[in-house]
């Protein structure tokens, strides 16, 4: 089914999962007892990335896969770096040839070692043009796009960054999903000036639980991605135990989430690093805590968008 129709239809808030295709036959056995270890917590729909060392057919088979094998709906996503848009073209047909709905349209990292994205020849240089493709050419696939509450790393400032979002939705994006990020504060500002902007599909947050202090220096540097002060003397204060900081990423990944669901968001994306164990603590103890049926916590209007 369509992410925009689960997200309309739903009765509580859906939870999804990402993961990304592995380089070895050993990756890929560990990716899929993560998938079958989640599968257990009933996600909503899984989400396969394309890494720069994979192809987008690494990607569609997986999800094809993901499908066939656990009986999960899947989203693949399609970027268009080093892609012409004939090539896009034939990866969404091989992708809607599947029976498969959704995909998360991306306009790719630059290459290593180069400083900004350029398009290639007869390609794409905005998400927002291969949005408009899928929406156009591709009735049966539902376009899902990115949006950044710390601001896209490569944007001159948050307006011009809304700016692009709002082309990505006018375009026929259905639903947005978060990147990475750590505020919570940060988040409801984001989605409030994206409401005041007039986009009014539903927004996802991602939320990755810290696993390792050394990693996520890594990927909030590479985004552009905000570490609370508080957080991070925290994990400076656990840097020589890595058990103490995967127990510490567990426990504010459950709270951040629970203040999340509590707020009347749409669901959580979790991107898993194709690992199970802290997903799984979280999300378990927030089905059992349940914040979002908090009457003490009134959802606030802004965050779950057009339903």
């Amino acid at each position: 089914m369509r992410i925009d129709e689960l997200i309309a239809r739903r009765t509580e808030p859906l939870f999804s999962f990402e993961f990304f295709p592995p380089q070895t036959q050993e990756g890929e056995r560990k990716l899929f007892e993560a998938v079958a270890a989640l599968r257990e917590l009933e996600p909503a729909f899984v989400s396969v990335t394309k890494t720069g060392s994979s192809t987008q057919t690494d990607t569609i088979d997986l999800v094809k896969r993901i499908n066939t094998e656990q009986g999960i709906e899947a989203a693949a996503h399609i970027t268009c770096a080093g892609a012409t848009r004939a090539a896009l073209a034939r990866s969404l047909e091989e992708l809607a040839s599947t029976g498969l709905e959704n995909v998360l349209a991306l306009r790719g990292d630059p290459p290593a070692g180069a400083d900004a994205f350029t398009a290639t020849d007869d390609g794409f240089s905005h998400a927002a043009e291969l949005v408009a493709l899928i929406a156009s050419g591709y009735a049966g696939l539902c376009p899902i796009a990115a949006c950044y509450p710390d601001t896209h790393p490569e944007a001159a400032d948050r307006d011009i960054d809304m700016f692009h979002l709002r082309a990505k939705v006018d375009a026929g994006a259905r639903v947005l999903i978060t990147n990475l990020f750590f505020s919570n504060e940060a988040f409801f500002d984001f989605v409030t000036r994206a409401r005041e902007a007039g986009i009014d599909v539903p927004i996802v947050p991602g939320i990755m639980p810290i696993t390792s202090a050394s990693q996520i220096e890594r990927f909030t540097a590479m985004g552009g991605i905000t570490i609370p002060p508080r957080l991070r003397a925290a994990l400076e204060a656990r840097a020589d135990s890595p058990d103490a900081v995967q127990d510490l990423g567990v426990a504010y990944a459950t709270l951040q989430c629970a203040e999340l669901l509590a707020a009347g968001v749409p669901g959580i994306h979790f991107y898993t690093l194709n690992r199970s164990p802290a997903t799984r603590a979280i999300l378990s103890a927030l089905k059992l805590l349940r914040p979002w049926d908090d009457p003490a916590r009134p959802p606030r209007e802004t965050v779950a968008g057009n339903q």
